[in-house]
């Protein structure tokens, strides 16, 4: 399972890239591979103002449909558009080319956790 202790993440098992103060929002590792095969992702739209906890995205896969909850509050800056064609970039790559959207963010959640943290989430869930 791999968990970049440079990143944050919520339960729910999404994970934020902050950089200054853009955030780079996806899903894990362990979230991708419980999902299976990604086969459509429905992205938010640029501009699009987030709250902390909210879903903003779907991920399909041949076994289910999940939202996926914004780790921040901000502005939708980007998304990641090669998705739509593909989205099993998601499985290959979920930590770079598999990303989801970028959020000029005001604000971060109080859930978030450090890679130990979720580590044991994730764990307890397998």
């Amino acid at each position: 399972m791999n968990i970049p202790s440079d990143l944050q993440y919520l339960k729910s098992h999404e994970y934020v890239r902050l950089e200054g103060d853009i955030a780079t929002i996806g899903i894990t590792d362990f979230a991708q591979d419980q999902l299976g095969d990604v086969v459509y992702v429905e992205l938010p739209e640029v501009g699009r103002i987030v709250s902390s906890g909210e879903a903003v995205a779907v991920v399909e896969s041949v076994k289910t449909a999940s939202d996926i909850y914004s780790p921040v509050s901000g502005e939708v800056i980007e998304v990641n558009s090669s998705l739509t064609d593909e989205p099993e970039n998601i499985n290959a790559e979920p930590y770079g080319n598999g990303f989801l959207f970028k959020v000029k963010f005001t604000d971060l959640s109080s859930q978030l956790l450090d890679a130990a943290a979720y580590r044991e989430v994730a764990e307890a869930e397998a």
